[in-house]
């Protein structure tokens, strides 16, 4: 059985892994790591997105093996101090959740849509998400939430 070293939310692991177990399957069972959720394990709805060396996944469809000697963070490793990441805070301020299954992979992909245009469009949001399924709140508060996030992200940058 393989070895992996991983680093996830910060945390060094060494685990011995099946070739064929989903990182997915690796965050929840053998990490706790919960706050992913398994949303269809076929990479069409997003739910399960994490952040892979700093880059959106979708952790249904990568291995655990893929991921040795990487860098995860979960939904849990988004805050820091208790204190929860903007994005996260303005996924509550704008309601741009109803049931929450879809939340954890939203945040983290309109996180890495970010990076690519820190101030994007209404427009660039909804391409950007294509590949995260809501299948509650029709999109209008996600799209908010991600402005809002947008905006928040901005100002921590500019008073760092």
């Amino acid at each position: 059985m393989p070895r992996i070293t991983i680093t996830v939310d910060g945390i060094r692991y060494e685990e011995d892994v099946e070739p064929r177990l989903l990182l997915v399957h690796l965050l929840r069972e053998r990490l706790g790591k919960t706050g992913t959720p398994i949303g269809c394990d076929t990479s069409n709805c997003g739910a399960c997105t994490v952040m892979l060396d700093g880059r959106s996944a979708k952790s249904c469809s990568v291995l655990a093996v893929q991921a040795d000697g990487c860098d995860v963070v979960t939904i849990e490793g988004l805050g820091a101090d208790g204190s929860m990441h903007p994005m996260q805070r303005a996924f509550h301020e704008e309601h741009a959740l109803q049931c929450g299954y879809c939340t954890p992979g939203m945040v983290m992909a309109a996180i890495d849509l970010l990076r690519d245009d820190p101030d994007p469009s209404e427009e660039t949001i909804r391409h950007g998400l294509e590949g995260n399924l809501c299948r509650c709140t029709g999109y209008c508060n996600i799209v908010r939430a991600v402005k809002r996030g947008a905006q928040e992200m901005g100002q921590e940058v500019r008073t760092s």
